[in-house]
């Protein structure tokens, strides 16, 4: 007997129904022949009851709604590229990011616009800013789910039932989804056009609806993310293989055609509104589309940070868990399925069921080879993601619900089998739900930290709100009272902040802060210290933004006997490049050591920024010849290396080998056995022994710096065994060499140092370590401190001050 008979008179009707072409001779051959002996079917999974569409809406708005009342920020694209933009359209101020800059033009309007109307209609039943936000969130919940509840009824016509209701708890619970579903991103637009997508390509009722799926798929690259637009690859390829292979070439030619024209429609009101907002003519996508991918090594999503390649095989474990793993195996388990049954768990044959899959593989090995990795690139694909764990955990439980004796899980009891499935979905959900539980505890302070400023005696306050270190968790100015603005105070970033819509309103026509090109803004994210304002603070205020430590902090002393060092597993941060640095223009640091007073004997002491290590400016070269020259007539007296301290020399110079190509890639070059200079054409070969010379001296003829090493013996003292000290003002090295750093200091009559200084000073030397680099200011003169990796050695650079 032919083992299609196997299936139900039903489900061979409805799957022949759902096909777009159709004939008798198809038909018949389904039906069993009268010379072949008539079998019982096998007992199958009962087929869930179907639930009404409109119920499935109501359940997915409700989750939906939950997120737009409770889901935190998760990026601060979202604030900054998105919500910002609508303020000022909405309230005529906000912040702008440089993507917004004309110059630029990589965000486009007609997204913006389209959320500002939802929110200038929300205005109409409150006036508080806030409940806009809220309201834009509860229109994306709606309209999301209404994309969910459309994609899960043409599941559960098309494939099963049993799929689609899988489908749907999938959506409903995963925490990425729970995100994902009203974050106010292009990447969540482009997951409801995909769900839009997904559902015309798979609705065979009434023909192939190549063009509507192309539509979607468009709409959602164009006004949302040009990227998402890769998903419709495996979908288009399989309605061009059908046609081919029906040979209704002129049809599938017609479909495209259409697709295309719906999408280049959209296209063309996109460039008008930003050509509106712009004040010229650009098309946002491609600009999109070359930033990231063709702007160069200086630029590009790269400069804004990596990721391993494993970054999304456990972002979305964490957010899918076991779902996700079901998607990754929904493939293989399609594949082996077939082959052991010849034919596929549900309508669908397993050629098609392979096809829907196969958007999530290609989406993943296109972002996993990328270096910049964010979880919002996943958003798109989520549907795929919920639909691949659906068809397998259905063609899992098709298989162990089988009753056939000659099957290992045919002869389980049906009751254990039921237990087992049970636990295992009802575990997945509750780790699912107590993720979203514990996202929201963990990080919904900032939607709710600023509500203090909502209250009716703050309604119109004129005032500023300093942002610092977390300035990325800024909520938007929808939290804001009217007149309250939020502006940026000098923390731990340096890259580049967002400046201000230009508010002008006589003259400039409409919305003049989307065409006036604004200041400070480049495409590097290099800072812009225009974007700072300085902060009022008291005296004795404490500085929150400076990095002391305290004795809360990492910051002591490792356990260890004198003069033992254990090696330690460090890398220096790799330099942030000065690309448009130039040695004959680049001014000295103006430092300015005194204030008025009184005046306190102190360290001094700060943490020092790696790409503070070594400064460079247009003196180097006068520095670098007067070292020359002292080099050649002292020798010995300016730069000298104990035979003990030789490692620690040798680490020192390798590490500055390392780090001024890195940080100043126009004056010095790596080469494969050092350095080479670009200014003074000198090549240094550091890998050959003996070395040409003192390995303190080479390493004083590559910056400007006085350079000192500090090495701990076993009497728990410091002592000066490896230097180059070419230009210092006060002290020579031939008459410190050798010595403690208590001896240092007492032999030069330091004042305060027995009564003030010294403690302190031992102390900080026992603490130092490798990943905390530290600076030591004093007037008239500026030290750098930091320990190396594989010995006791504590460099010590000082620099000279003005000329």
């Amino acid at each position: 007997m032919d083992s299609r008979v196997e299936q139900s008179t039903e489900d061979t009707s409805k799957t022949q129904q759902s096909r777009p072409v159709h004939n008798d001779r198809s038909m018949l051959s389904t039906l069993p022949k009268a010379s072949q002996t008539y079998k019982k079917p096998k007992q199958q999974l009962p087929v869930p009851p179907p639930i009404p569409n409109l119920a499935v809406f109501y359940g997915f708005l409700l989750v939906n709604a939950l997120a737009a009342a409770f889901a935190p920020i998760q990026d601060c694209d979202e604030v900054f590229n998105y919500w910002e933009p609508t303020h000022y359209l909405n309230h005529g101020s906000g912040l702008q990011t440089w993507e917004y800059s004309p110059e630029y033009s990589i965000r486009s309007w007609l997204y913006i616009v389209l959320h500002a109307i939802i929110g200038k209609s929300g205005s109409i039943f409150s006036s508080r800013p806030s409940f806009e936000f809220y309201f834009v969130r509860l229109a994306l919940a709606a309209i999301c789910a209404a994309c969910e509840t459309r994609l899960f009824s043409v599941i559960c016509k098309t494939f099963n039932p049993r799929v689609g209701f899988m489908f749907g708890i999938i959506m409903a619970v995963s925490p990425g989804m729970f995100h994902a579903s009203v974050a106010y991103l292009p990447s969540s637009f482009s997951m409801y056009t995909t769900m839009l997508g997904m559902a015309a390509f798979m609705d065979w009722r009434g023909g192939l609806k190549t063009s509507v799926g192309m539509m979607w798929f468009g709409i959602g690259a164009i006004v949302g993310w040009p990227f998402s637009g890769a998903l419709i690859i495996p979908l288009l390829a399989e309605d061009l293989a059908l046609s081919s292979i029906t040979g209704d070439v002129s049809e599938i030619i017609y479909r495209l055609l259409d697709g295309i024209v719906r999408s280049l429609l959209v296209l063309v009101l996109q460039i008008a509104i930003d050509a509106f907002f712009y004040h010229k003519v650009t098309v946002v996508p491609w600009n999109i589309v070359y930033y990231n991918v063709f702007s160069g090594a200086s630029r590009g999503p790269e400069i804004f940070g990596t990721e391993p390649w494993h970054f999304y095989l456990r972002n979305l474990s964490l957010n899918f868990n076991f779902w996700f793993l079901l998607a990754l195996c929904a493939g293989p388990v399609l594949g082996v399925q077939f082959l052991l049954q010849g034919r596929s768990a549900t309508k669908q044959s397993p050629i098609r069921s392979m096809v829907f899959a196969a958007p999530l593989y290609l989406w993943l090995a296109i972002f996993s080879s990328q270096a910049h990795k964010e979880e919002r690139f996943m958003y798109p694909v989520y549907p795929f993601l919920a639909l691949n764990a659906a068809i397998a955990l259905h063609t899992i439980l098709a298989y162990i619900g089988s009753s056939d004796p000659a099957k290992i899980v045919g002869k389980m009891p049906t009751k254990l089998k039921l237990y087992l499935v049970s636990i295992v979905i009802l575990l997945t959900i509750d780790i699912s739900v107590a993720r979203t539980i514990g996202m929201y505890s963990a990080y919904h302070a900032p939607l709710e930290v600023y509500s203090p400023l909502q209250g009716e005696g703050l309604a119109d306050t004129e005032a500023n709100v300093c942002l610092g270190k977390e300035w990325y968790r800024f909520p938007s100015s929808y939290f804001l009272p009217k007149g309250m603005r939020a502006k940026f105070i000098k923390s731990e970033f340096n890259g580049l902040l967002p400046g201000q819509f230009n508010e002008a309103k006589t003259g400039f026509g409409f919305f003049p802060g989307t065409w006036l090109i604004p200041p400070g803004m480049n495409d590097e994210n290099i800072e812009d210290p225009g974007k700072y304002k300085r902060p009022l603070r008291r005296p004795n205020s404490p500085d929150p933004e400076k990095r002391t430590p305290n004795r809360g902090s990492t910051f002591k002393a490792p356990q260890r006997e004198p003069g033992v060092w254990n090696p330690v597993d460090f890398k220096r941060p790799a330099a942030p490049p000065l690309s448009d640095w130039d040695v004959n223009k680049a001014e000295p640091r103006p430092y300015r050591p005194f204030r008025h007073g009184p005046y306190h004997i102190t360290m001094g002491l700060r943490t020092m920024q790696w790409d503070e290590w070594i400064e460079l400016d247009r003196h180097y070269l006068r520095f670098h010849s007067d070292k020359k020259r002292r080099i050649k007539e002292r020798g010995q007296k300016c730069c000298r290396t104990a035979p003990e301290a030789f490692d620690g020399a040798i680490e020192l110079l390798e590490e500055l080998c390392d780090y001024l190509p890195q940080r100043y890639p126009s004056l010095f070059r790596s080469t494969p056995t050092g350095i080479h200079n670009l200014l003074t054409h000198e090549t240094f070969d550091i890998t050959t022994r003996p070395l040409p010379e003192d390995p303190m001296a080479t390493a004083g003829r590559l910056v400007q710096d006085d350079l000192a090493i500090m090495f701990e013996k076993p009497d728990n003292q410091y002592y000066l065994l490896a230097g180059s000290i070419l230009l210092a003002g006060f002290w020579r090295l031939s008459d410190k060499f050798g010595m403690p750093l208590s001896e240092i200091h007492t032999s030069g009559d330091v004042p305060g140092f027995k009564t003030k200084l010294e403690k302190g000073m031992m102390n900080f030397f026992r603490r130092v370590q490798p990943a905390q680099p530290h600076r030591l200011r004093r007037p008239g003169v500026g030290r750098k401190w930091r320990v190396g990796e594989t010995g006791g050695g504590v460099e010590h650079g000082r620099e000279e001050q003005g000329d």
